[in-house]
């Protein structure tokens, strides 16, 4: 029975042991931490997904490059001087007799539109391929726009001149938007212009504000010619036009009494018409556009949030909420009273934001929450760390050393890391264009033009053009460092004793390791001293003198406190 028992024993004893064993060779599986948001996202009622825009062509149409080459051309272009582009002038008045008869703007050729147009075709052919895609999106919003307000559908081209379809673009004089409104006459189209919202870069409510324009400008020139230029410059100075030109009002009689711009701008619109009408017989091909105007759609919001906040609730880049949404000007929808703000996505994101409209509020409510603790927490911590330092500059000011040395400092080699301009040189092919050559080097035609001083966009073959790239280099870099501080600590004074006396008796309070700083003839009072226990610090001093000394009217002394104890 005894031998079972043991036997029994023994057995129990190896399957504990086994066990053991087995428990430290399984290794324990890692269940990574869901977060709020994943939580809610799971539960988001979700419908069939379509392809978000690609982000390289949001790149490519949000791209400022665009409005900035345009408003340079239309600034600096001589469209006077001649193109050397292979079209013939006899094709070229053809064509514009055919757009003359279907349009309502009159479009006679001259030699200056046939300039203006070959230069666009010689240098601005990819910026148009570009343009084309994007115009894709706005143009059928363009056009029912006009179409309300029964105004000529060509309208739609001098958006391209004015921001090249960038609805972020600003200009230098501070003109913003797809159709360039100056913000007074924003707000006397009742554009909102506020801190988070500016009304010029939304697309529907600035191309109602531009068909407003020029159905009162048409009102007043009843000629669509002068109704462009005095889009551009004002009416006040068309009229002065008129007025210099003997009352004329042929736009190109009156040309050369506009404003230089104003005088670019009309043939710079027809030669957009044309380019467009015409794109296929010159081998013009749009990029293509990966979303369209009819694509999206809008929901009003009842909450304020941040394009951050979209992005992550509805999967959804920011570049592509911005582009949508160019209103707002810090990535951030407001809540105000009595005002309603409207969101546009994709229409496949709008039927997940409708579906779970709730969840998401409630989602943004536990974020502001969330913001109110760490904001609490933080001023706790702040207090905290107040009342540390306070006590730390008591117990500073009770530890001055007399024998503090002056701080050294000794020399690192440090390295960062900065930018070196480099210059090249490009020789200019027979048949190269600016274009082609900011192409091939990667700049952009601005720069090109900036660095080796082109107003136009004419070069010569065997011409040397400057290209400057930027490099990034690592340098080192000496500088000094304060070295390690060592702490002396030096045993406190004895109390001065006369010669050939005897030394009194060292008692605890006068041992030579204590830390009690004592300056020669005068003592630092520390934390919990009094008068009492300070003349008991030092033999042959009584309360009396120490107050006498130190001119102490009471016994109230506070840490930090210098007294004179000797002399």
């Amino acid at each position: 029975m005894k031998k079972i028992l043991l036997l029994t024993l023994a057995l129990f004893l190896s399957n504990v042991l086994l066990a053991q064993q087995s428990k430290e060779i399984i290794p324990t599986l890692f269940t990574p931490k869901i977060s709020y948001l994943d939580s809610l996202k799971s539960t988001f009622s979700n419908h069939a997904t379509s392809n978000c825009i690609d982000e390289r062509w949001m790149k490519e149409i949000s791209d400022a490059t665009l409005s900035n080459e345009m408003f340079f051309d239309i600034e600096n272009m001589n469209i006077d001087e001649k193109v050397a582009y292979n079209l013939d002038t006899e094709l070229l008045k053809k064509r514009l007799h055919k757009l003359d008869v279907q349009s309502p703007f009159l479009i006679e050729y001259n030699p200056a539109l046939e300039n203006v147009i070959k230069s666009f075709l010689k240098n601005r052919s990819k910026s148009f391929e570009r343009q084309m895609a994007i115009a894709e999106y706005y143009f059928p919003l363009f056009e029912e726009k006009l179409s309300k307000y029964n105004l000529p559908l060509e309208i739609k081209y001098l958006a391209i001149v004015e921001s090249a379809l960038q609805p972020k673009a600003k200009s230098k004089v501070g003109a913003g938007g797809l159709w360039q409104f100056m913000p007074e006459t924003g707000k006397q189209y009742k554009l909102n212009i506020t801190t988070y919202v500016d009304e010029r870069h939304d697309p529907i409510k600035s191309t109602e504000a531009a068909c407003h324009y020029m159905l009162n400008m048409y009102e007043i020139f009843g000629d669509w010619s002068l109704v462009l230029a005095s889009y551009n410059c004002g009416p006040g100075n068309v009229s002065k036009a008129i007025r210099r030109s003997g009352g004329k009002t042929d736009y190109w009689e009156i040309r050369k009494y506009l404003p230089r711009e104003t005088a670019n701008y009309l043939p710079a619109f027809l030669a957009t018409m044309y380019i467009y009408e015409f794109k296929k017989e010159h081998g013009l091909v749009a990029q293509k556009a990966e979303m369209k105007y009819a694509e999206t759609d809008t929901v009003m919001v009842k909450h304020a949030m941040t394009f951050k906040q979209i992005s992550d609730l509805l999967d959804i880049s920011e570049a592509q909420l911005e582009y949508l949404n160019p209103i707002y000007k810090a990535k951030y929808i407001p809540s105000i009273n009595k005002e309603y703000f409207y969101l546009r996505l994709p229409k496949n994101k709008i039927g997940i934001f409708v579906s779970n409209e709730e969840k998401i509020y409630g989602y943004l409510a536990y974020l502001e929450q969330e913001k109110i603790n760490k904001i609490q927490l933080a001023l706790q911590a702040k207090k905290r760390d107040s009342i540390a330092k306070q006590d730390s500059l008591a117990i500073a000011a009770n530890l001055i050393d007399k024998n503090s040395d002056t701080t050294e400092y000794e020399e690192v080699i440090k390295k960062r890391t900065k930018e070196v301009v480099s210059k090249d040189y490009h020789k200019v092919k027979k048949g190269e264009t600016l274009s082609e050559i900011a192409d091939k080097n990667k700049v952009s035609i601005i720069n090109l033009r900036k660095w080796n001083n082109i107003k136009g966009s004419n070069i010569n073959a065997g011409q040397s053009l400057v290209i400057q790239t930027t490099k990034k280099v690592t340098v080192n870099e000496v500088v000094k460092k304060p070295k390690p501080k060592t702490e002396i600590i030096e045993p406190a004074v004895e109390n001065a004793v006369a010669e050939n006396s005897e030394k009194p008796t060292e008692n605890k309070y006068s041992s030579a390791k204590s830390k009690i700083e004592i300056m020669e003839d005068y003592y630092i009072v520390q934390k919990g001293d009094s008068i009492f226990s300070i003349t008991k610090k030092f033999p042959n001093l009584t309360a009396d003198d120490l107050k006498k000394k130190n001119d102490l009217k009471t016994d109230n002394i506070q840490p930090g406190m210098k007294l004179k104890i000797q002399g």
